[in-house]
């Protein structure tokens, strides 16, 4: 019993090896938090920099409708002109 409560330290051993402990769980802790949140953020349809990526425009929806061959030129000209305010058939601005 000389070992534990003698000369070596006595009862403040135990509340150092304690906190140390405690410390030391705690940094896993992060450390493991950190890791799974940055797993988390880094998946399939997250950006890297949220709020930097934008939907695309209705133009944008449009002309890659148009490229897609879903919709012929006179529809996509049509489509067009309304979005953009003009009157169906009418010139675009």
């Amino acid at each position: 019993m000389l070992c534990w409560y003698g000369r070596h330290g006595g009862g403040w051993a135990w509340l150092a090896m304690s906190v140390s402990l405690f410390l030391f769980l705690a940094l896993l802790f992060v450390i493991a938090l950190l890791i799974v949140r940055a797993l988390g953020r880094s998946g399939p349809g997250h950006d890297a920099h949220p709020g930097t990526r934008r939907a695309p425009g209705p133009e944008q929806i449009l002309a890659e409708r148009y490229a897609r061959g879903e919709i012929d030129e006179e529809e996509y000209q049509r489509r067009l002109a309304t979005l953009r305010g003009a009157p169906p058939g009418g010139p675009s601005p």
